[in-house]
């Protein structure tokens, strides 16, 4: 949609403007009416050509986490909120967040509750922000919800760390190992071959078969690593799809140690966002809609939904979990949950949980790169070791000859 600059007063008389998204002049003239602004000018922005890689429309979860952390303070020292979110938008380095907040700014100023102005970026203030902050707004603790926010988000950083800690070292190794196993059938055995073609030396199967597969790699090796990367994309985009996410993540749930890994973190991000929505007053309904999402799992998301139409059929939140997740769900997590159904303290109990699941994870991670230290060096040292061996095969049938 195209983007307008318009300028206009508010209903307390002081100019103000912006730029904003709309399908027209006229939608934006009716939306800016409802906000209660007299409109001075509406123009069209002008198209700026831009290199879409260069781009960077979007925010890091540090930053959010920063800019929650010092709003909160900021008006819990009582500055205005329109003061605090104008000193912000100033601190900021990303120029597309520091947009964002301005634009927020000038809604609240033209009479927008915080909570409505968020919601106009989801790309940046997402269901579980905008939620917190309407609750904090409406029982004035948004200083408080602000702090739980940002306390949210750096456990969410946390446990990212953890997660890319498991998979990165594996990961680039056995790419590594590939990309040099490339370049020595591209680069290194062609010599071999070359020298053992003059001497006229008898070649073992191996040692065919690897030359083989090196005249083949020499050939086409513009194609492999286009294939590699259009592959490494193409999966990508397909994993994006209802059909890949689906079989992916069931997938990666039945993996001996990473599906452990992956469940406890599903059900790390579930608790604490759970037990966030909870303390800050969302209602569980809402609270268990947007937790779901949090997941980073299709199965258990879909898990937690069928749990909250049990819910919203009456049932308590404990015998939902039982029935939808099937025996899926461990049994510590249902019994602290009924305890906290019980005695009015879910929030904490969902907390202590998440605090549970984040030492489990610590534990599955170390577990899991245990285990793959050896297997990762196995399938290094036998890609490597078997180009090696197979170049050295016919050198002992020649020494053998003299």
């Amino acid at each position: 949609m195209p983007v307008y600059i318009w300028r206009g007063k508010n209903r307390y008389g002081d100019v103000v403007g912006g730029e904003r998204v709309a399908e027209s002049i006229e939608d934006l003239t009716r939306t800016l009416q409802r906000d209660q602004i007299a409109i001075i000018s509406i123009k069209p922005k002008r198209a700026m050509p831009a290199i879409p890689f260069l781009r960077r429309e979007k925010v890091r979860l540090k930053e959010l986490a920063m800019f929650s952390r010092q709003l909160s303070v900021l008006i819990d020292a009582e500055l205005p909120l329109i003061q605090s979110l104008g000193l912000l938008a100033e601190q900021q380095k990303n120029k597309y967040f520091s947009r964002v907040i301005t634009e927020v700014k000038e809604d609240v100023e033209a009479g927008s509750a915080l909570n409505q102005a968020m919601r106009k970026h989801p790309k940046v203030f997402d269901d579980l922000y905008c939620n917190l902050t309407a609750s904090g707004e409406q029982s004035g603790s948004l200083d408080v919800m602000l702090r739980r926010l940002a306390d949210y988000q750096e456990s969410m950083m946390k446990l990212r760390a953890k997660v890319r800690q498991a998979m990165i070292y594996p990961s680039a190794i056995i790419t590594f190992a590939i990309l040099v196993a490339i370049f020595m059938l591209w680069k290194v055995i062609p010599v071999f071959g070359g020298i053992y073609q003059e001497l006229g030396a008898q070649l073992p199967a191996l040692t065919a078969f690897v030359l083989a597969l090196s005249r083949f790699v020499s050939r086409f090796i513009i194609i492999i690593l286009i294939g590699l990367i259009a592959a490494v994309v193409l999966f990508q985009q397909w994993r994006k799809t209802p059909a890949g996410r689906e079989v992916v993540d069931r997938s990666t749930l039945k993996i001996p140690i990473l599906g452990n890994l992956m469940q406890k973190i599903s059900l790390s991000r579930l608790t604490r966002t759970l037990s966030t929505l909870i303390s800050g007053g969302v209602p569980m309904l809402e609270s268990l809609r947007i937790a779901s999402t949090t997941t980073g799992n299709i199965i258990i998301e879909r898990q937690i939904m069928q749990a909250r139409q049990l819910v919203s059929e009456g049932k308590s939140l404990n015998d939902a979990l039982k029935e939808s997740g099937q025996g899926k769900f461990p049994p510590m997590m249902i019994q602290m949950v009924n305890v906290g159904e019980s005695t009015g303290t879910l929030d904490e109990m969902l907390g202590k949980l998440a605090s549970f699941f984040d030492d489990e994870v610590d534990n599955s991670v170390s577990a899991l790169l245990s285990a793959l230290e050896p297997l990762v060096l196995i399938f290094v040292g036998g890609i490597v070791g078997t180009l090696v061996i197979s170049m050295y095969l016919p050198l002992f049938n020649l020494i053998q000859k003299f």
